[in-house]
């Protein structure tokens, strides 16, 4: 067993303690919601990070890459939470809602999803049954 994952399901009789879930509970046209980790940009500035534009390029400007200004002056003296700015972009937990099963390999244990997931090729994903709000 490589990975182990806990799921809530409604009636515990149709399932074993331990037993593996395989692809075969999705069918083609369900919606699936995918989570997994997006991949890590590291580091990254004010444009790449937030869509920044940049400053002014002739005219003597110096202020090419930078933000701008961060807040008031004196009063309040702080910079205010949540104030957009550079840090660690990506590698974080994100979740694509309501993308489609094309196709269930049965033989290969494989689930074929339109659209595209968070991560990188091999990362593990957690899919579960769309959650449209709503709905019952």
């Amino acid at each position: 067993m490589r990975h182990l994952k806990e799921y809530r399901v409604e009636d515990t009789a149709s399932y074993q303690l331990g037993e593996a879930v395989k692809a075969d509970i999705f069918s083609t046209g369900d919606l699936v919601d995918v989570s997994g980790t997006s991949m890590g940009r590291g580091f990254a500035g004010y444009q790449k990070r937030h869509n920044f534009k940049r400053g002014n390029m002739t005219h003597g400007s110096k202020n090419h890459r930078l933000p701008g200004s961060t807040g008031a002056g004196t009063t309040p003296g702080r910079v205010y939470p949540g104030k957009k700015m550079a840090g660690q972009y990506g590698a974080a937990k994100t979740t694509t809602r309501k993308l489609t099963v094309v196709r269930v390999d049965t033989e290969r244990n494989l689930l074929l999803i339109k659209g595209a997931v968070p991560g990188k090729p091999g990362g593990l994903l957690n899919i579960t049954p769309a959650n449209i709000v709503g709905k019952k």
